[in-house]
């Protein structure tokens, strides 16, 4: 059984394309061979609508990025949304700003997801929480607000999507951060650095960051796909994006 983790996009780097054309968008990210993708919305289009179309290109919906208020707001509609895509990982993207205070803050959001995570997990769903740099630059009594969040969760209910970029920006060895949170970091955002000293986004193998043990970390703890974002691209971001698969490639991951 090949137990590899998937490679897929989130599609949050093609948002100008997909706005416009999420079906041309999808037919680009299957032609250039990427296996999955991780929605950020759904562009122009709705679930219902992009279902098909999926199973047309074989590509598999590997996470969903889903807002802080509509989980709170509809989580039955985002669990049915999830269940005609076939996908099982549901991805908060951030912290509400006003919970980023204090620790207790971060606890008490922490417990919002435990919430968010049983109904769920009642659905045959996993909910992951999605980090930035500032949870490692929120720090309380020398405890990075990221690990509150996650200490003060339960690891059945909320798990991780480590974004190797964002946990480089907060000073933070990405493949060591791995390692802590092994059997409970499903989904890996592969993002790299430019040596650019502005710690520009760059192309996954054009930056920086230490991708052998990075994927070495992922894959011992479990990791089941690795998602390729770029935030920001120099140019066409079809062409950045093609230029990360070609280095995954290259590396063995695909």
């Amino acid at each position: 059984m090949d137990t590899r983790p998937t490679i897929a996009l989130q599609l949050y780097t093609l948002r100008d394309l997909t706005a416009k054309d999420m079906a041309g968008t999808l037919r680009h990210v299957a032609e250039i061979g990427y296996e999955g993708v991780e929605p950020a919305g759904y562009g122009d289009l709705d679930a219902a609508r992009i279902k098909p179309l999926l199973d047309e290109l074989s590509l598999k919906v590997v996470g969903n990025h889903t807002g802080f208020g509509a989980l709170r707001d509809n989580l039955q509609g985002v669990i049915d949304d999830n269940k005609l895509l076939g996908n099982t990982h549901i991805v908060c993207p951030s912290i509400p700003g006003d919970q980023r205070q204090s620790a207790d803050g971060y606890k008490q959001f922490a417990q919002t997801l435990n919430e968010f995570g049983t109904k769920l997990k009642e659905a045959g769903m996993t909910l992951c929480y999605h980090n930035h740099a500032f949870e490692f630059e929120d720090r309380f009594d020398g405890q990075y607000g990221l690990d509150i969040l996650y200490e003060n969760s339960d690891p059945q209910l909320v798990q991780a999507e480590i974004d190797t970029y964002w946990v480089q920006k907060g000073r933070v060895e990405p493949a060591s951060y791995i390692r802590k949170y092994a059997g409970r970091a499903p989904l890996i955002h592969v993002k790299d650095m430019a040596n650019d000293g502005k710690e520009s986004f760059a192309e996954v193998g054009a930056g920086t960051l230490p991708w052998p043990e990075i994927f070495e970390a992922a894959e011992a703890g479990g990791a089941r796909a690795y998602i390729v974002e770029q935030d920001v691209c120099p140019g066409d971001p079809l062409d950045s994006v093609r230029l990360s698969l070609e280095n995954l490639k290259k590396m063995g991951k695909l």
